[in-house]
């Protein structure tokens, strides 16, 4: 175990691990429901899957559907690049290499594991303060925050909006024009297939053609091929997602509330509330085999994603 281990800022620290959950808890993983991770309990459907999309090597005609997918629902600028990769979190490991090591300006609290990557390559986190590079996760997790442009102050700087397809009016999908600016995305949460492992990195073309390069060939699945592009180019599906999305958001506000927590903010696809004592709830609702999201860094906040909907009368019950 290194420091880093033990530095809560740069800890690397996540939502799901369900086995330990269920290790300590019991039952098994049909038993529970996971409320921990913030991924969309609706998933598109992938029932249209075909053989040789297991079978066969992607080919470049696949990426450039996809990304060209990417394109028209982001409304990406017409000279940013797209590079699909296996999940957000193979980017984020990786963008801390396209600069020299110096100080990267995170402030917290945030998704620690844009931290932990930069740590990791020697660079030094700071909150506050002028930086090499910064990271924004907008809309912010755990809080909801949302950033301004302004944000984008560094000369290199990630924004990561894996979780802003509930809120495209917020995107600042338009700073991929600016040198030295990369937005990354994340399918698996809006869409609900996270088991997938498709993100995409958004940027000027020599930045993402570096970026490209270390993350080597053939990072996307034939089956994230093809599912991502037909649900990119389905924009019916996402509008009325976004709608459900909030109306169950709403929902979960409202039981939560009832039962003694404080609203602190989130998104449609989770949210993140005050309690008395997070450990406390978080085993409250193991016991009846619901995981939820505690922190290290506070000993009073509590997340939850949004349950299934086959699960709001456990969730009720367990509160």
């Amino acid at each position: 175990m290194n420091n880093d281990d033990l530095n809560p800022r740069t800890r690397r620290d996540h939502g799901g691990g369900l086995d330990r959950a269920i290790k300590h808890f019991g039952g098994t993983r049909v038993d529970w429901i996971d409320l921990s991770t913030g991924i969309n309990p609706h998933p598109y459907d992938v029932a249209r899957l075909q053989a040789s999309d297991w079978m066969e090597l992607p080919d470049h005609g696949a990426f450039e559907r996809l990304t060209d997918a990417a394109r028209r629902f982001w409304s990406v600028p017409a000279d940013a690049a797209i590079l699909p990769a296996p999940g957000a979190s193979a980017l984020i490991a990786r963008v801390p290499a396209l600069a020299r090591a110096g100080s990267v300006q995170i402030n917290t609290p945030t998704y620690n594991e844009h931290a932990a990557a930069f740590a990791a390559q020697g660079w030094v986190v700071q909150d506050t303060g002028p930086a090499e590079a910064r990271v924004v996760v907008h809309p912010n997790n755990p809080d909801g925050r949302l950033w301004q442009q302004t944000d984008a102050n560094a000369p290199l700087t990630i924004i990561d909006e894996s979780f802003c397809d509930v809120t495209p009016e917020a995107s600042l999908i338009a700073l991929t024009e600016n040198p030295g600016v990369v937005v990354l995305k994340s399918f698996g949460k809006f869409w609900g297939l996270a088991g997938m492992r498709l993100g995409f990195a958004i940027g000027r073309p020599k930045l993402i053609a570096r970026l490209n390069d270390l993350t080597g060939p053939w990072g996307v699945s034939g089956p994230a091929l093809r599912i991502g592009t037909e649900a990119l180019l389905d924009t019916s599906w996402a509008e009325k997602t976004r709608t459900q999305l909030a109306h169950e958001a709403e929902r979960l506000d409202a039981l939560l509330t009832r039962k003694g927590a404080a609203v602190v903010g989130g998104t449609s696809l989770f949210r993140l509330y005050q309690v008395d004592s997070a450990a406390d709830w978080q085993a409250r609702l193991a016991h009846a085999h619901i995981w939820s999201r505690v922190f290290p860094y506070s000993a009073t906040y509590l997340r939850l994603g949004l349950p299934p909907t086959d699960g709001w009368q456990r969730l009720e019950a367990a509160l």
